[in-house]
């Protein structure tokens, strides 16, 4: 079971602060996880339409696209940072 943490608009879009999964055999890389994550509804395709802008991080160290995901306790998806 992986624990995903949704924050700001993908949080709103989605429809919730987190949910455990279970992530199915195939889906190995944070590309594979946002690739599945569209497939559940429509909620996720709206929150994950450009997905190279979505901010991940695993176990709370930020990480690229490409990263494999087996073993992670916790996946948080974000939007882009924004200063201010």
């Amino acid at each position: 079971m992986t624990k995903l943490v949704y924050f700001a608009w993908v949080r709103e879009r989605i429809g919730k602060p987190e949910e455990d999964v279970v992530v199915p055999a195939g889906v190995d890389t944070v590309a594979d996880l946002l690739v599945w994550l569209k497939s559940r509804g429509d909620e996720y395709q709206t929150a994950l339409r450009h997905p190279e802008v979505i901010r991940v991080a695993i176990n709370h160290e930020h990480v690229d696209h490409e990263t494999r995901i087996a073993g992670a306790g916790e996946i948080a998806l974000f939007p882009p940072m924004t200063g201010g």
